[in-house]
């Protein structure tokens, strides 16, 4: 349910501004993305899994603050990032 080492490596590398960057919002809410769609593919099997359900919501809750963040902060960021990982607005 939770990403590999390797995963957040290519995930942080994929979306950081510059070199060693790990917390700009960008990478922050990409992994969290990427832990989401995995929660969402174990509830596909685990349908009465309640208790990771309350942390898949946790998650999206974090994702939603980082977002809003980042759009009162930098509109074309928030709309390059949402593009990007193909989320709705």
């Amino acid at each position: 349910m939770s990403i590999t080492a390797e995963d957040k490596a290519r995930v942080i590398k994929e979306y950081a501004t510059k070199e060693g960057d790990t917390g700009s919002p960008e990478v922050q809410v990409a992994i969290l993305s990427h832990r989401i769609a995995a929660l969402t593919e174990h509830f596909k099997g685990h349908k009465k899994d309640n208790h990771s359900r309350r942390g898949l919501l946790a998650l999206v809750a974090q994702r939603r603050k980082l977002l809003d963040y980042l759009k009162g902060k930098d509109q074309a960021r928030y709309a390059t990032l949402i593009q990007r990982l193909a989320l709705r607005r």
